[in-house]
């Protein structure tokens, strides 16, 4: 672990131990943060409590939305929470992580997002003006994704119980007629595409809470995803998988597909789009790149046919000006990612335990 004697270049008072989140014993019978880090201990949490517990009444595919049919037409409905700290950081706020969160979620389902529910949790003492400054970002966020805040709810905790503001969305969207999108599409052939530069959110957000500098700015991704994709579909591509990679990164959400789909994943490291400064940034804190946050990035799994015409509408979307084709789909290692490496070897990029950077979203 990190400390000012060991890494005399560290600003003074800062206590790595606060955001290295630590890889506890995986039967702690304590919850810890490692399980709200979208990582293997987040799987678990899921899938021997929480569904156990729900019995008959469960029934996900653990996708980022739901797709339920009602009166012959098919709905995509997500809900997700925020509790970011700080709530304001470069790039944006919670109130606009709440809003493009949730539109994501629903627009990696193929779905054009119609309306949100807008939950605030307030802990007693927050000044009105900063929970304005969230409301005002929330709804700004919400007229640029052209989608509607149609109801929601309010409670108030004691003061220490809350980080001022938490937020909770949840969402409905139109799945298109002949619309099909989910893991269980993945094809080995299928190529993998990132639609622009990857962890910039993730350090945007420690930069902030850690006053760290790194030379210039990193500001955060967090934008709505639903144009990116209408434009992608609109091209006739026959899209497989989408998945916006959030909390644990593109690794977390590639490693998620190849088990739900049973098939492997391979990746060229040379190609995957890292700017400098997040590249830097994660060298001096031993951080990589594939496991922080991103939240205006998705990843695809497209034809192979199709793949060239999809990337061109990506590119010409401002959103996906960046977008690569980052690795394939591949018969081997079902169930696991691969990386080639730039020196020609070879790693696994395996599902994180928790998450490198607890509380980006």
């Amino acid at each position: 672990m990190l400390d000012q004697a060991a890494n005399p270049s560290s600003p003074p008072g800062f206590d790595a131990g606060s955001w290295v989140c630590p890889l506890p014993l995986r039967d702690s019978p304590t919850i810890v943060m490692a399980h709200g880090g979208g990582g293997a201990m987040s799987g678990e949490l899921i899938e021997h409590l929480f569904l156990p517990a729900f019995g008959a009444a469960a029934d996900a595919a653990l996708g980022d939305a739901a797709v339920i049919e009602v009166g012959g037409v098919r709905l995509a409905f997500s809900t997700d929470s925020f509790v970011v700290k700080p709530l304001t950081f470069p790039g944006g706020t919670i109130g606009e992580l709440a809003v493009n969160g949730t539109v994501n979620d629903l627009a990696m389902m193929g779905a054009r997002p119609l309306v949100l529910s807008t939950a605030f949790i307030l802990e007693e003492g927050t000044e009105l003006a900063e929970i304005a400054r969230v409301a005002q970002s929330l709804g700004t966020a919400a007229a640029a994704a052209e989608v509607k805040l149609v109801t929601g709810d309010t409670k108030v905790v004691d003061a220490g119980h809350g980080d001022g503001i938490f937020v909770n969305t949840a969402g409905i969207g139109l799945v298109p007629e002949g619309v099909d999108i989910g893991p269980h599409r993945a094809r080995p052939g299928d190529v993998v595409v990132i639609s622009g530069d990857i962890g910039v959110h993730g350090i945007a957000v420690m930069s902030c809470r850690e006053g760290l500098e790194f030379g210039t700015t990193v500001r955060s991704d967090t934008a709505p995803l639903n144009g990116l994709v209408a434009d992608m579909l609109a091209t006739g591509a026959d899209v497989h998988v989408l998945r916006d990679p959030t909390r644990g990164g593109v690794a977390a959400s590639l490693n998620e597909i190849a088990a739900q789909a049973n098939v492997g994943v391979r990746l060229d490291e040379r190609a995957l789009p890292i700017p400098d400064s997040v590249r830097d940034a994660c060298g001096l804190l031993g951080l990589d790149p594939l496991y922080v946050a991103n939240e205006g990035k998705l990843v695809a799994f497209l034809a192979p046919q199709d793949a060239d015409r999809a990337l061109e509408a990506m590119r010409a979307h401002p959103l996906g000006a960046r977008a690569q084709a980052i690795g394939v789909c591949v018969e081997d290692h079902p169930g696991m990612v691969v990386a080639r490496t730039a020196l020609g070897g070879t790693r696994v990029v395996d599902l994180p335990a928790g998450e490198q950077l607890p509380r980006i979203c």
